[in-house]
């Protein structure tokens, strides 16, 4: 007589169906010593709903005839989760996040907001999931479903790809020192600028504005990058380094 599934929530509600033979007319099915709430019975099969309990207790059908063999039935307490990470990522989606925590090994799905993902179980401490798209900027609740209940109290935020409209000047020394604003969009988590490659000095001013300041460089065009959380975006040939004079 298979029971499916044969884990649940310590606090009821999954559920449960159990197949087997002369199961009609069931008037009862315990689990331990509980009682379960019959939902639908034929001759062969019995959906309930659990009721609360904790760790293996034995699962038995009760008819006319008789009381059937026992099954055994696992509570499982919700997830905990202890940290995410990374806590933030593009608006598309597509990036790995792992959660470390505990009972996660029963895991079935992760929701971002009104998004899910199903996650890969790393082992009862810890998964791992591929954040689905965003509706659009900003933070969302992350929750964790398991065969245990579904635990939240984490957030993402969904961070949408940088821009980048001007780099003014757009010209200085070879030698850098130059100062340097670049504007666009999405730049408030800017993590670095770089200059044909090259790491510069930044200061974050708003969303739509980042100062910096040129690094040294050879003379000719380059290219600036600036790369948020969301993702990086490029000025091809945003800047020309100047060879000074000689004599």
């Amino acid at each position: 007589m298979p029971i499916s599934p044969n884990q649940g929530s310590t606090g009821g509600g999954t559920t449960v169906t159990i197949t087997g033979t002369n199961l009609a007319g069931a008037t009862a099915v315990h689990f331990g010593s509980k009682l379960a709430t019959i939902t639908a019975n034929t001759a062969t099969s019995v959906t309930v709903i659990s009721p609360s309990g904790t760790g293996t207790v034995n699962v038995t059908v009760t008819t006319a005839g008789g009381t059937s063999n026992p099954l055994p039935f696992y509570y499982v307490g919700a997830p905990f989760k202890s940290s995410i990470s990374p806590i933030s990522g593009v608006t598309g989606g597509g990036n790995t996040v792992t959660i470390n925590g505990t009972g996660l090994s029963t895991a079935t799905s992760v929701a971002f907001g009104a998004a899910t993902a199903v996650p890969t179980v790393v082992n009862d401490s810890q998964l791992t999931v591929v954040v689905p798209p965003g509706a659009g900027p900003g933070s969302v609740g992350v929750s964790v479903t398991t065969a245990g209940g579904t635990n939240n109290g984490f957030t993402y935020t969904y961070v949408d790809a940088p821009t980048i409209a001007t780099v003014l000047p757009a010209a200085g020394p070879t030698s850098g020192g130059t100062p340097v604003a670049i504007t666009g969009t999405g730049l408030t988590t800017t993590q670095s600028v770089t200059f044909n490659g090259v790491p510069a000095p930044f200061t974050v001013i708003s969303d739509t504005v980042v100062s910096a300041v040129t690094p040294p460089g050879a003379a000719g065009t380059v290219d600036v990058v600036v790369t948020t959380t969301g993702g990086s975006a490029t000025a091809i040939g945003a800047f020309t380094y100047t060879a000074g004079p000689g004599i």
